[in-house]
């Protein structure tokens, strides 16, 4: 008997280790799925499950329960005893809501939108490549709720929420992009990524410093570059694709070809692009009123060692604008069992020369006042490493390390009309960062977030002239202290998910900023500066509140009152520039950061392949805004600088301003086949300590249109319009610059625009659009240069 009992033991004893191996499946289709997160309720022991869908579940009480968890699928709660009755094998259900989608950016883990309160907007690859963005920067503008500034061809400044350039973030594969002498006017450097290597793009509007820390006053602009797939099978997969594009607006030619190694433990992405862009054609039919608005009727061109202007014999032509682009992208990625995996980027952008065009219309005494004035090569290079660890313990469920350095060479050249001395100031900029982001949840209904950034900055200005004649080299100042300046912030962040109950969600976080700069002078000849050195230090506290109700039936009310900063950069504090004609901007010692306080509301409705309709109000208030106002200099309100005699300004918290708006986008799929959509955005800002408006706040814009698919051809009709600003009523820094508009200010405009796709086969397509079919000339607010005419594009797409 003792024999019979101890034999019976040892088989119970040897079936249960067997049974402790778990197996997670997929319950509609059975099929295993990867990295499904399962924790022990109460305790810290977890485990996480292979690609083959196992686990096992070492050290965990058979009297406890296990909470099963995947960003795709419902979370599940088992007893371990019943896991006995199945055979250790556990079935999960697909997440399929009426409000569908997945987002990264909020708190840079993958969560459903209906459950966060931010107001965030979608980009996917395979959605805008039908639009043939050219840039990145146009590739925001897809969908009309991001409006997008442009002072040259090859620019593109995006708006948000009253906030543009440096109150607006940008991050790329979770790095941040800003970097220290990112400035306050339009920025261009959006461009620098490749759209053809962007998955997945996500806006997230209002401040979002919770997360992200400094420059998210106006939203964050979160990017996601191609990530190569693992083979599923032991054998090496193989995948490539690429386009060949040209639209005749500006004669532009521009090609990618990409492909993808994998392997089941390793794989690798490649991708490789070039774009050729010629000066740009405007419409040519004008308003009545302003009948030579934005023709080109003059250029300039050196001719026997002198400037001589020549009547541009096609004035629609916008001489000179043209700019060439290239970009490389290098992925790898390898993974250690189903725990660690980890990843290497290698991006590089460059750039020709590109014609600052605004500049180049600006006139003196009647007289085109620049004979040059462009932008060298924009150079950026980023070497980036990831480890992901997906591993359940007391810390985290989760965890993600990102180091990134990147490289930044800028530069600006300008000379006058009849002048022989060309101007040279070029920027370095070397960053440094870290990412520490980890995710863990508590218990069945909570999760939380938290994570520390540390970013240094090092920058080196150096400026010369050069007499285009003699060679001869002088002196000249430069943009930024001459002796380097160094830029770092060091930064914690903790975020929480409270499931109050299977309807009401509570978002929380709070963020804790630190910055440190110093900035040297060391050539005094040309300015005699009352300090030789800046040193600046501040701190920040940020934090937001949201709360979601999902009431049922595609519904979702969300309400967020939340808090983002900007710490004054190198840019802010120590430079020295010519803003605009006749104004010299000096350094300030005394700057500190601003601050955003934002409250808004959302209503939104999706019906599942039917309808649905997202609005958005908001208002916020800036306080201890960075403004430009008349400073002195060594007691002086007038300097010299670059040979004119110019009025000091400086960057100051002297400003407070009030932000409201609202913005409405909705998509109704009348039948499979055929769909209609529209958005608009309205945005109102103002000064309040001199009642004037605000810099970065566009008209009312929007879009309306309908798309159809008829067998292998999708063909959209769309119209995208814009309102207008009387001359009185723009900000005073855009007063200042009339030669960008009208005497009535911006005029109001819409464009007709026809997109069609045709599916050749599995592997072809071709593309065929034409936009501003009506040729309308416009020129979009605050943007130096005309809006191309009618455009037809047409690109051949592969993918095989």
């Amino acid at each position: 008997m003792i024999r019979f009992i101890s034999g019976f033991v040892l088989l119970v004893l040897s079936f249960t280790l067997r049974a402790q191996t778990i197996l997670v499946v997929n319950k509609s289709s059975q099929e295993p799925i990867e990295l499904v997160t399962i924790q022990e309720k109460g305790t810290d022991k977890g485990a996480v499950t292979d690609r083959y869908g196992r686990a096992e579940l070492k050290g965990f009480s058979t009297e406890g329960e296990l909470i099963f968890r995947h960003p795709s699928y419902r979370s599940k709660l088992i007893k371990y005893k019943e896991l006995l009755r199945t055979g250790f094998r556990v079935e999960l259900s697909e997440e399929i809501t009426e409000m569908e989608g997945i987002v990264v950016s909020a708190n840079r883990w993958e969560q459903y939108k209906e459950e966060i309160p931010q107001q965030i907007l979608e980009f996917e690859q395979k959605e805008f490549a039908r639009t043939e963005p050219s840039t990145t920067a146009d590739l925001l503008s897809v969908g009309s709720q991001v409006f997008v500034q442009k002072s040259q061809l090859g620019g593109g400044s995006p708006m948000i929420r009253g906030f543009a350039a440096n109150g607006v973030l940008i991050v790329i594969d979770g790095v941040r992009m800003n970097n220290a002498i990112y400035r306050s006017g339009n920025l261009q450097n959006a461009i620098s990524l490749d759209p053809a290597s962007i998955e997945k793009a996500e806006v997230v509007f209002g401040p979002s410093s919770v997360v992200y820390g400094s420059d998210a006053l106006g939203g964050v602009m979160d990017f996601h570059t191609k990530t190569p797939s693992f083979s599923e099978s032991d054998y090496l997969g193989v995948s490539s694709g690429g386009f060949g594009r040209y639209a005749s607006a500006s004669g532009a030619v521009s090609g990618n070809y990409n492909i993808t190694f994998g392997l089941p433990n390793f794989a690798s992405y490649s991708s490789i692009s070039y774009s050729r862009l010629g000066d740009l054609r405007t419409g040519s039919n004008r308003s009545d009123e302003f009948p030579d608005f934005g023709k080109r009727l003059e250029y300039i061109e050196r001719r026997n060692n002198s400037d001589v202007i020549v009547q541009n014999d096609k004035p629609n032509i916008q001489r000179p604008s043209g700019y060439d682009q290239y970009n490389f992208l290098q992925k790898l990625r390898w993974r250690l069992g189903s725990f660690m995996d980890f990843s290497y980027s290698y991006h590089y952008s460059g750039s020709s020369d590109i014609h600052r065009y605004d500049r180049l219309i600006e006139r003196e005494d009647n007289i085109l006042k620049n004979a040059e004035w462009y932008y060298g090569p924009q150079l950026w290079q980023m070497h980036a490493f990831q480890s992901n660890f997906t591993y359940p313990n007391a810390f985290f469920d989760r965890l993600k390390l990102i180091t990134a350095i990147q490289f930044v060479e800028e530069s600006r050249h300008d000379r006058r009309f009849q002048s022989d001395i060309i101007r040279n100031r070029k920027e370095k900029v070397d960053i440094l960062t870290l990412n520490v982001d980890a995710y863990k949840s508590l218990g069945f209904s909570n999760e939380l977030y938290y994570g520390v950034e540390m970013t240094t900055n090092k920058v080196e200005s150096s400026a010369f002239t050069v007499n285009i004649i003699t060679k001869e080299i002088g002196a000249l100042s430069t943009r930024y202290p001459d002796g380097g300046s160094d830029y770092s912030t060091a930064a914690a962040y903790l975020s929480i998910k409270n499931n109050l109950s299977s309807r009401l969600i509570l978002n929380s976080g709070v963020r804790y900023t630190f910055t440190k700069l110093k900035s040297k002078f060391e050539d005094d000849t040309l300015y005699n500066f009352p300090y030789n050195e800046i040193k600046l230090s501040n701190g920040a506290l940020t934090g937001n509140l949201g709360l979601v109700f999902n009431p049922g039936n595609g519904w979702k009310f969300n309400t967020l009152v939340s808090s983002g900063f900007r710490a004054p950069n190198v840019d802010d504090v120590a430079k020295v520039f010519d803003s605009e004609p006749g104004a010299v901007v000096v350094p300030n010692i005394e700057a500190k950061p601003e601050y955003s306080y934002n409250v808004e509301y959302g209503i939104s409705r999706s019906i599942k392949d039917k309808f649905s309709f997202n609005f958005v109000n908001y208002f916020s208030f800036l306080r201890d805004a960075l403004v430009r106002r008349p400073f002195t200099f060594n007691g002086q309100s007038q300097i010299e600088y670059d040979d004119v005699l110019s009025n000091v300004f400086a960057e100051q918290n002297v400003g407070e301003a009030y932000i409201w708006g609202a913005s409405l986008f909705g998509k109704w799929n009348i039948q499979k086949d055929l769909s209609m959509n529209a958005s608009i955005t309205y945005t109102k800002g103002e000064d309040k300590i001199n009642n004037e408006p605000l810099r970065h706040v566009p008209p009312i814009f929007g879009e309306a249109g309908m798309s159809m698919t008829q067998g292998k051809l999708t063909s959209s009709f769309l119209i995208k319009f814009n309102g207008g600003i009387a001359f009185n009523d723009l900000a005073p820094s855009e007063q200042a610059k009339p030669h960008l508009y009208t005497a009535d200010g911006v005029l109001p405009w819409y464009t007709i625009n026809i997109y069609n796709s045709y599916k050749l086969s599995d592997y072809y397509s071709i593309n065929f659009n034409l936009e501003n079919i009506l040729d309308t000339h416009y020129r979009p607010y605050s943007s130096g240069i005309s809006a191309p005419g009618l455009n037809a594009v047409i690109s051949f797409r592969a993918s095989f």
